[in-house]
């Protein structure tokens, strides 16, 4: 879960979210030893006085600042694919999840079970109950079991919607007339907040997604209350 004035990510509870923020801070260690490099050679253009002239006819240079880019380049490409590869992996699910956008509430359907669906709006201001949050809270919470490859069928129903998780790095959009695809596996349980980040229409904000993490036993028990 967030919290006031977070500069960071929210902490990762997936072993993709953890690969991606690991290849954050390697992009990002990049980006400041280029900063930082640009930098200095301002200011030292700026506070020495010019000794050579014949720089703008030096090959060698030329040949460091046309190479150079391209390595870094590669070091932030190939790690990047990797992390692509290991989104779009589809394991041998042991659980799907269809999740279909309304505007402006979500709807869930377990497709292993018969009539296990429902659909989860936004709780009223109204009838919050101490300790719950704001906007964030839904009427119907998502139950699901910790340490299992879980498949995310997402879809709309009338409008472009975005089914987003960020503690889980889950992003996946939701489009009339398109299945698209997630997998889905945590390493923890816990309640993990989400919300639509594709701008719906008015109530765009007012959609949030909120999952229930629990250990399979806990799932099992929810299932036979549910069915």
């Amino acid at each position: 879960m967030a919290y006031p004035v977070q500069l960071g990510f929210q902490d990762a509870a997936s072993p993709i979210m953890e690969e991606l923020m690991y290849f954050h801070d390697h992009t990002l260690m990049i980006v400041f030893l280029i900063s930082s490099l640009v930098l200095y050679i301002i200011s030292l253009m700026l506070t020495t006085e010019l000794t050579h002239t014949n720089t703008m006819d030096a090959q060698e240079v030329e040949t460091v600042w046309t190479i150079l880019p391209a390595v870094i380049l590669i070091l932030i490409a190939l790690p990047s694919l990797r992390i692509l590869y290991m989104m779009d992996e589809i394991t041998t699910p042991s659980l799907t999840l269809k999740t279909m956008g309304h505007q402006w509430y979500w709807s869930y359907e377990y497709t292993d079970y018969e009539n296990l669906c429902f659909d989860s709006y936004m709780t009223p201001s109204s009838d919050l109950k101490p300790g719950e949050l704001r906007l964030l809270e839904v009427d119907n919470r998502v139950v699901l079991p910790t340490e299992m490859s879980i498949r995310m069928l997402i879809s709309s129903e009338d409008v472009l919607h975005s089914w987003t998780v960020p503690s889980l790095g889950v992003k996946t959009d939701a489009i009339p007339g398109r299945l698209n695809q997630a997998t889905l596996m945590t390493s923890r349980p816990g309640i993990y907040y989400g919300q639509c980040s594709e701008i719906c229409g008015a109530n765009h904000s007012f959609m949030p997604i909120v999952l229930e993490l629990v250990p399979l036993k806990h799932f099992e028990e929810w299932l036979l209350a549910m069915l």
